[in-house]
Order: C-alpha cells, then structure tokens, then sequence
C-alpha cells in the first residue's frame, strides 16, 4: 500500500496545512483519527443509543484530517430522522471505511518516506 493507492476520500493538503508538513506531527494526527476511529465505529448503528455522538466525533475528526465527504455523511446523520438513520449510518461507515483505507496507505508512504531519510 502505497500513495498510489489512494482513493481521494482524504485530502491530505488539509493536514498537511494544519502540521505545515511536519511528517512526524502528521503521523500523530493520522494515529489518533484511527484510534478514534475505533472506538466510535461499534456507535454508529441505531441499535447504540450513542451513534448521534459517534457521528459527531467521527465529523470533527475527519474534517480536521481533509476527509470532507466522512464530514459531510456525519452532519447528515447527526440531522437524520430516526427512521432514516441506519441507512445514513450505512454512509457513515462506508466513507469512515474509506477514509481509514486512504489514512493507511498515507502512513505507509510517510513510513517509507521516514526509513529513506
């Protein structure tokens, strides 16, 4: 996995703005968005009375790493009528899945990047 293997589900210019390119702060912040990641993604199914807070916390996290289109799908299911939600929450992880998968290989490129010096 590689930078060739991203999606577009992230676009790292907003990180990369908000460390100014510092490659290890990057790697920070790319740890704890999957980190948060995993502990709100078992919350974003209807059957969890705290899915509206999973969905907000996965908003402001994938916004502040560029994931604009996870941003977008959360406010929709933050503002979701109960009985559309778990079909938005379908969004909601199928974005957050793709977000994770275009965060992976960008580590990976900066972990390569890291060994060449």
């Amino acid at each position: 996995m590689a930078r060739r293997d991203l999606t577009g589900a992230v676009d790292f210019s907003v990180l990369e703005a908000a460390t100014a390119g510092m490659d290890d702060i990057s790697e920070e912040v790319l740890g704890l968005f999957v980190h948060q990641a995993s502990l709100w993604s078992p919350m974003l199914t209807t059957d969890q009375a705290g899915w509206r807070d999973a969905a907000h916390t996965l908003r402001g996290a994938g916004g502040g790493i560029g994931a604009k289109a996870l941003a977008e799908v959360c406010a929709e299911a933050e503002a979701a009528d109960d009985a559309v939600a778990e079909g938005v929450l379908v969004r909601v992880r199928d974005a957050l899945d793709r977000a994770l998968s275009d965060v992976a290989a960008y580590r990976h490129e900066l972990a390569l990047k890291g060994l060449k010096g």
